[in-house]
């Protein structure tokens, strides 16, 4: 069986780290399906979200380790972690925390804004808020 075979048919946690020693990981709310946020994790963020059930993350902006909710209060408890075919990305299913947003800026979602598809003329692309 070839490596990547094996990887993919694992029932053991394997996770690739990019270069940089991190993983993706997509957040989503455990009750709607709602997209919440992506963010990274180090080899300690997994360690310490699969031991808490609290979601950790490395930010690559700060050079940091940081609980989500930790100053916002907008925490995120883990109900589920799936990790993608060759282990290079997660997905994990939150119970949200707090007032219930996930975004720093204050929204429910990081991914409040619309790329509008189609012929753009060589302009950029316009964005549309969507909440």
């Amino acid at each position: 069986m070839s490596s990547d075979r094996r990887i993919e048919e694992s029932r053991a946690l394997t996770p690739k780290f990019d270069e940089a020693g991190l993983i993706s990981c997509i957040a989503v709310d455990a009750s709607s399906g709602e997209v919440l946020m992506l963010a990274h994790m180090n080899a300690e963020a997994l360690r310490r979200s699969l031991a808490t059930g609290q979601a950790w993350y490395w930010s690559r902006s700060r050079r940091q380790l940081w609980r989500k909710g930790a100053t916002s209060g907008q925490t995120q408890e883990i109900v589920e972690m799936r990790v993608d075919c060759d282990q290079d990305a997660l997905l994990i299913r939150v119970k949200v925390g707090g007032d219930g947003g996930a975004c720093h800026t204050g929204r429910r979602s990081c991914f409040y804004r619309k790329v509008e598809i189609g012929n753009h003329a060589g302009k950029e692309p316009a964005l549309t808020m969507i909440d």
